[in-house]
């Protein structure tokens, strides 16, 4: 049986950890390092950070920071945010992540993939699809810069082409579940794992143990990602996995 994951996802901003509602709204969460520290203590499988402002602010990501925050854990690592080259992706991986995750680079020149997955090997691309539901509702728009651009892209296209262009695992946010924890959009996660055979994460809308739970069991993710649930101690990861054990989804128990 598929091991299901549990990710807590550090958004940073000037250096720390942040959260808002739909894209927006952002407060301040606490410090990424010892953040990042306490959820490999506390279980997490991987980690996911992301520079959230550094494609806006055309600058590359924190580099040092992903240094420090990789020196402090011993779990999989995934970086995301104002990356646009493969030299960018190799300073990265040099730097302690494990993964790259591309968002906005790789509408712009969708060939990254291929340079990326044939350089470092396709299970270190992560393509990041932030997906907005059209006003007809039965489909799903991507957008890029951190949330604010549309571009026109079918959600569901735009993953399946990433996924033959060579990247080994979607993260795929709901910008309308965004911060609300008012549930995962099960119908986006249900639609897109039909069309792709590589892993999915799930993102947007965690605001309960069953949120998370549905997102495996319904949505069919192969992980759950979350912040404000996890950063605000309003569920432990202990707690989560325990109930998602208990609902038949293996998942990697650890004893403290």
């Amino acid at each position: 049986m598929l091991t299901r994951r549990i990710i807590p996802c550090l958004d940073i901003k000037n250096g720390r950890t942040v959260k808002g509602v739909n894209f927006v709204g952002l407060r301040d969460a606490g410090d990424p390092v010892e953040l990042a520290q306490r959820y490999t203590e506390e279980g997490a499988d991987e980690l996911v950070f992301l520079d959230i402002t550094a494609t806006k602010e055309k600058r590359k990501t924190l580099v040092k920071l992903v240094k420090d925050i990789a020196l402090h854990i011993n779990i999989p690592f995934t970086v995301g945010g104002g990356i646009k080259s493969v030299e960018e992706i190799e300073e990265i991986l040099k730097a302690g992540a494990d993964k790259v995750s591309l968002n906005s680079a790789i509408v712009r020149d969708s060939n990254l993939i291929t340079r990326a997955s044939d350089e470092f090997g396709f299970q270190a691309i992560v393509a990041a699809v932030d997906a907005k539901r059209r006003a007809n509702r039965h489909s799903w728009e991507v957008f890029v810069k951190g949330g604010s651009e549309p571009t026109g892209l079918d959600a569901l296209d735009w993953m399946e082409k990433t996924e033959q262009l060579g990247a080994g695992e979607i993260l795929l946010t709901s910008m309308d579940r965004d911060g609300t924890k008012s549930g995962f959009d099960l119908e986006l996660l249900k639609a897109a794992n039909n069309r792709l055979s590589i892993p999915v994460i799930a993102s947007g809308g965690a605001g309960t143990i069953q949120h998370c739970c549905d997102a495996v069991l319904i949505g069919n993710a192969d992980a759950v990602l979350a912040a404000s649930i996890f950063h605000f101690r309003e569920i432990e990861i202990s707690d989560l996995k325990a109930k998602m054990a208990e609902e038949g989804i293996s998942v990697r128990i650890i004893n403290n």
